[in-house]
């Protein structure tokens, strides 16, 4: 499947991972953030996702077994990751996401910003929302959507979706126990997620 939306042009333009965490570290000294709400709460969100990615950057590593996949991919492939600088599931994921592109020389990473391009997004829903991140794995070549991954792994995101879904359960909670669960998970499951994903195309 082509996208009419994702197109060399806007691939040209697309941040990658450094360019990215660099906007989101000089907006914020500026007191912005990435989609300009720069309520007091979103720019928190942003210092904690900073940190929260920092983190991951030092400390993140990736299994051998997906390394050796990610080594023999069988094309050349792009990761167009649609994201925001206040996500915090962004912060806890593209460290990892990065460190994969970095292990491949089959693959190169691209990062757009959810709010200024609408019309992207709007192809990658998640249950009709648009949650974020999302990372669209294309052929280089083509361009053709090979498949997509997101907002965040399959067993954790079920979980999450029903308590933010049940009346009776608090989202400051869920939330606490959504970035709890990463922590003690150290990006494994995503990991497999995508060792499984990449192993089907080959």
């Amino acid at each position: 499947m082509k996208t009419s939306s994702i197109t060399e042009q806007l691939l040209a333009k697309a941040y990658n991972f450094q360019t990215y965490t660099e906007l989101i570290e000089k907006l914020f000294s500026e007191g912005r953030t990435t989609n300009e709400d720069n309520t007091e709460g979103m720019l928190n969100y942003t210092k904690m996702n900073m940190q929260r990615s920092s983190r991951w950057e030092k400390r993140g590593q990736i299994n051998e077994d997906l390394i050796s996949v990610l080594k023999n991919l069988a094309k050349d492939q792009i990761w167009l990751v649609i994201t925001e600088g206040w996500c915090g599931d962004a912060a806890q994921i593209l460290p990892f996401i990065n460190k994969m592109a970095d292990s491949s020389d089959r693959i190169e990473l691209k990062l757009i910003l959810r709010d200024q391009h609408p019309e992207v997004m709007d192809e990658f829903l998640t249950d009709g929302s648009r949650s974020i991140p999302k990372v669209v794995i294309l052929d280089k070549q083509t361009l053709e959507v090979l498949g997509s991954w997101g907002p965040r792994p399959k067993v954790i995101h079920s979980e999450y979706i029903q308590k933010v879904r049940d009346e009776n359960y608090e989202n400051t909670k869920a939330a606490e126990e959504l970035h709890l669960w990463y922590a003690r998970d150290k990006g494994k499951t995503t990991q497999q997620e995508f060792k499984d994903f990449l192993e089907s195309l080959n």
